[in-house]
């Protein structure tokens, strides 16, 4: 695997808190002041929100498995995995926008010349000039699909994968965060979620829970408060979820630019569970991942720099 044009992802599902630990690694990417092509996962989405909802509509009828967005027929995996091989090769590549709110829709438009509306992709477009590394953030950023045939879904995202996050919460804080989300920041009620949580089951666990076997670090969250019913989030004024400080993180790490022991030595109560296993108070996640994260983007870049300066 070339060393001078790396990958790093954050891979987990809807709710799971991907985009909290994006915003963890991007604030490592300034402080090593990098230069970054910032790919989302959405963008690789095949169909548009309307065409999304009448292709699901579609599948219900036809008494079928019910098309969702974990799924590979709904994703563009050839197309993430070209992206993925050509970054490696020449750090360039192409990429788009999955458009979810007016604002962006605002943002898009006006830096396109466009007149897109929340649901659509913004156009390809090439990814910028001299980039230091790739980051992706979504569903499928470690995915692994050979179950159909030499024409179809023969597809190995992490093989390109320098950097592999994973992010895996208690399942019923993941549906809690998802639902909050979903009613408060989109045009979704709690039972329309809820639907949504059941017809993707069979797709979460064939799609995305494989995924965390190949990631070098998973984050994985656990409630110290009671969560047993996520779906009371039915009350407009219910919780997000349980704060940081009454949730522990269990960190499980495989990669050996990590010294757990040391990161232990760090952090407040940490203790070692096992050789790979980290466990920490939810409010020193942000710190465990920086102290974890930290070495592996800086060796990356070293490398990547060493091997740039013999050419």
């Amino acid at each position: 695997m070339s060393v001078e044009h790396p990958i790093v992802t954050v891979t987990g599902s809807s709710g799971a808190g991907t985009s909290f630990v994006k915003r963890a690694v991007e604030k490592i990417f300034e402080r090593e002041q990098l230069k970054v092509a910032i790919v989302e996962g959405d963008s690789y989405h095949k169909y548009p929100r309307m065409e999304m909802k009448k292709r699901v509509a579609e599948s219900k009828e036809n008494g079928g498995p019910v098309l969702t967005h974990f799924s590979e027929h709904a994703n563009l995996f050839n197309e993430l995995e070209a992206l993925f091989k050509e970054y490696k090769e020449t750090a360039t590549g192409k990429r788009r926008y999955y458009i979810h709110s007016e604002d962006e829709a605002k943002e898009h438009n006006a830096r396109l010349g466009t007149d897109l509306n929340p649901g659509e992709f913004t156009p390809w477009e090439p990814i910028p000039e001299g980039t230091d590394v790739l980051f992706y953030e979504g569903l499928h950023g470690m995915v692994k699909r050979k179950d159909h045939g030499p024409e179809e879904g023969m597809h190995d995202v992490a093989q390109y994968v320098d950097l592999g996050i994973g992010v895996a919460p208690s399942i019923n804080i993941e549906w809690m965060q998802k639902i909050y989300r979903d009613t408060s920041e989109r045009p979704y009620s709690v039972e329309q979620v809820r639907d949504v949580i059941l017809e993707r089951m069979p797709d979460y666990i064939e799609t995305i829970v494989p995924q965390f076997h190949r990631t070098h670090i998973n984050f994985h969250r656990v409630p110290l408060i009671d969560t047993s019913d996520p779906f009371s989030t039915i009350s407009e004024d219910a919780p997000e979820g349980p704060k940081p400080e009454d949730s522990l993180i269990i960190c499980h790490v495989r990669h050996q630019d990590i010294d757990l022991e040391a990161v232990k030595n760090e952090i407040p109560g940490a203790f070692l569970q096992n050789d790979e296993t980290l466990v920490c108070g939810g409010q020193h996640m942000i710190q465990a991942m920086d102290l974890m994260m930290s070495p592996i983007i800086h060796n990356l870049v070293e490398r990547k720099r060493a091997a740039m300066a013999q050419q």
